[in-house]
């Protein structure tokens, strides 16, 4: 690294991904820089965070909510908005913009962030599930670089530089198998939101939790690496191991395979996509080698969670279906949190959702976002119509 700290714009600071990454940047000795922080509605610890790390600029999207007289400290500046967030990573200032904003809306920072020829630290997977093949083309044409930060994408990252793309068999992303790894069908239609959000490895916000409880986390982890690594859906495998110690491995045609390991803590991807090309002491949990260890692997169960089928059919289909299955899982997870409709009805109305739309297989980013919404509303339409209030 240079003298000069790598300036640092947290998107989504308020978050598990985005306190993990100002612990990150906190232990950073002077290497990295928090120059901006943003957050929706939880404005009390953003105001926190600018008090420790004394950002150029905090941004707040949500137009409802209120930092307190005097939160925040001399020469921060404040803005307000989502176009604001999409002013602050443009900045000559910023060197690395970090997309921790979950869902769909993290991607207009994202797309902001490449099309200033930035480089994107990406923790939302949906900005890739929504609009892979746009984001892509956007990068290459900007000089930009998406570094990955979701542990299995970043795990892959890694391991693909032990060959060369033409090389690559397969990607093999693992899965914990979630808190119903185990469960039987019968047990899995008896389950609670409380059941739901009880992960057995990973700590993690209410909607990440549950799209790996029906496993659809790892159907949109299929759809990013499909676009971000320019793989067939045919490349890509899933594999659980319930550890989460080896993040996800490379096969390459010799039949060899690299893995990359470490212990379930998400500082480590966020401190190696901050500081790549380097790699730097980090503050990230370490593998205790005085310890037996046991690495279970199993096949996935594709009838038990069929989020997975439905994850590998958009990756092959591409299009208009990824933006589809997103914005309806992101829907149906909302009702299932409030308590509108059962756990495991929430993949049925993803599929009927993107079976009922208008494909489109050459979408504009403007009609991505108009089938965003609309499948939000199909899927308020099927709750209504279809499901028995809890």
């Amino acid at each position: 690294m240079t003298d000069r700290p790598k300036n640092v714009a947290v998107l989504g600071a308020t978050g598990s991904i985005g306190t993990s990454t100002l612990e990150v940047i906190a232990a950073s000795g002077g290497q990295l820089r928090a120059i901006a922080l943003t957050g929706h509605s939880n404005t009390r610890l953003l105001a926190q965070q600018a008090q420790q790390f004394r950002p150029r600029w905090v941004v707040v999207t949500d137009p409802t909510a209120e930092l307190p007289v005097g939160s925040l400290p001399a020469g921060t500046e404040l803005l307000r908005g989502p176009e604001a967030v999409e002013y602050v990573v443009s900045q000559p200032e910023v060197d690395v913009v970090l997309a921790a904003i979950v869902g769909a809306a993290g991607l207009r920072g994202t797309w902001a962030a490449l099309d200033a020829g930035k480089t994107v630290a990406l923790a939302n997977k949906e900005t890739l599930v929504v609009a892979g093949p746009l984001v892509m083309k956007l990068a290459r044409q900007r000089g930009a670089q998406l570094i990955p930060v979701d542990s299995e994408h970043s795990a892959v990252f890694q391991a693909m530089q032990a060959g060369r793309k033409h090389e690559i068999e397969r990607i093999i992303l693992t899965a914990s198998g979630g808190p119903f790894r185990k469960h039987t069908a019968e047990q899995m239609a008896h389950v609670t939101r409380a059941d739901a959000l009880a992960h057995p490895t990973w700590e993690m916000g209410a909607k990440i939790t549950i799209d790996s409880a029906t496993m659809m986390n790892k159907a949109l982890e299929i759809i990013e690496a499909r676009w971000l690594f320019d793989l067939s859906a045919d490349q890509i495998q899933v594999v659980v191991h319930p550890q989460s110690v080896i993040h996800s491995m490379v096969e390459y045609v010799d039949g060899s395979v690299v893995a990359q390991l470490s212990p379930p803590d998400m500082k480590l991807p966020i401190h190696y996509a901050l500081s790549y090309p380097d790699r730097t002491p980090s503050v990230a949990a370490r593998v205790d080698w005085k310890k037996a260890w046991q690495l279970q692997f199993e096949p996935p169960d594709f009838d038990r969670f069929p989020a997975l089928e439905l994850g590998l059919s958009v990756a092959r289909s591409g299009g208009s279906a990824g933006a589809v299955l997103n914005a309806a899982n992101e829907a149906a997870v909302a009702r299932f949190l409030a308590d509108q409709i059962h756990f495991m009805e929430i993949v049925p109305v993803c599929r009927s959702v993107l079976d009922s739309h208008d494909f489109d297989p050459s979408p504009s980013l403007e009609r991505l976002l108009e089938l965003d919404h609309w499948a939000r509303q199909e899927v308020s339409r099927w709750v209504g119509s279809c499901s028995p209030r809890l």
